[in-house]
């Protein structure tokens, strides 16, 4: 569903559209199910940390992957970042240039990775952690990855977003779930709940049930100041739009129009010339997410124009508890030299 709308009755309570394609959602969740069951996956000669989400759209995967890549240089190990590199053209495992590389070759996300630790996006993952390896890579995160296991995952940390939750609980194309809920919180390690809001207090409680341990972050803004009470056109196509806006009410900006696009979006000139002339009569100025500017990186014409003339607010993840990331790397170790052990 990645590039699209997420269908808006997804995050309502299940209502006739939901109840049509329940048929659907149910062979595609057992799909989910089997592949997940049945996964071989490959062993890494690294500790594997995979942050990922029960559902499709934006759950703040990508700031806690980098987040926890920091924590884990902390702790003396040179990280990486292993991912799929959604809408990519490589066919092989390539080894992401934050300078060189474009969105439309690598995808966004990955590009955003790359400023942190070296990154690699594979369609193969086993073959994309082996290339981490020999360069050096001594513990990897992998962006994703959570539902297709073609790795062995030495601790898994499912990010849950705290103002949507898992929607209505129902299964692609019903609602936005990847697989039954049941099934993935069996694979899962930890949880952590992103933003204020009390969404996903059942996954919290269903976690707890199991001795699962759940946590709580925030994404804070940085580098604000210069946006403090001006006012601006917002734009993004991330997988959850209000959540860049609440961000900017917090950095102090003053929010006169919105426009909202699909997770993923490729901009076009005609989006770029609509958005400058935008700003242009009303006086404003362009704000954007970070992962949204990388997709005009090397651009021309208008698209280079509205990336020339874009402000961006990029965000920190804060956990509520500070020693919880250094605690989820230690974990991950733990986890990676017993199955060493048990290797042997």
């Amino acid at each position: 569903m990645a590039g699209h709308e997420a269908p808006p009755f997804w995050y309502h309570p299940t209502g006739w559209q939901a109840r049509a394609l329940a048929p659907l959602s149910w062979v595609y969740g057992s799909i989910a199910r089997m592949r997940m069951d049945r996964a071989r996956p490959r062993s890494v000669a690294a500790p594997v940390l995979c942050i990922g989400n029960l559902t499709v759209g934006g759950s703040g995967k990508t700031p806690t992957a980098i987040a926890l890549a920091k924590a884990a240089r902390k702790g003396g190990f040179t990280p990486g970042f292993l991912a799929r590199g959604y809408g990519g053209t490589h066919q092989k495992p390539h080894r992401v240039d934050a300078d060189q590389d474009s969105a439309k070759a690598v995808g966004d996300e990955p590009l955003l990775l790359a400023r942190t630790a070296p990154t690699v996006i594979a369609r193969n993952r086993g073959a994309g952690a082996r290339q981490l390896v020999d360069c050096g890579v001594n513990f990897i995160v992998m962006d994703d990855g959570f539902q297709s296991r073609t790795v062995h995952i030495d601790y898994s940390v499912i990010t849950i977003d705290a103002r949507r939750g898992v929607g209505n609980g129902a299964v692609i194309p019903a609602g936005p779930l990847r697989a039954p809920l049941v099934d993935q919180m069996r694979h899962a390690n930890a949880v952590l709940r992103i933003g204020d809001g009390d969404a996903g207090d059942g996954i919290v409680r269903a976690a707890a049930r199991a001795a699962k341990p759940s946590y709580r972050a925030r994404l804070a803004p940085r580098g604000h100041d210069s946006l403090s009470r001006k006012r601006v056109l917002a734009f993004a196509g991330i997988g959850d739009p209000g959540k860049f806006y609440d961000t900017l009410t917090q950095a102090g900006c003053w929010i006169s129009a919105k426009r909202d696009f699909p997770d993923h979006h490729v901009y076009t000139a005609r989006d770029a010339r609509d958005l400058l002339d935008q700003a242009a009569a009303q006086g404003l100025l362009l704000v954007t997410t970070e992962k949204d500017a990388v997709r005009l990186n090397h651009a021309e014409g208008a698209l280079g124009e509205l990336g020339r003339k874009i402000r961006t607010v990029s965000v920190d993840l804060e956990f509520e508890d500070p020693s919880v990331p250094r605690a989820l790397v230690e974990a991950t170790v733990r986890n990676y030299d017993e199955r060493r052990l048990h290797r042997r």
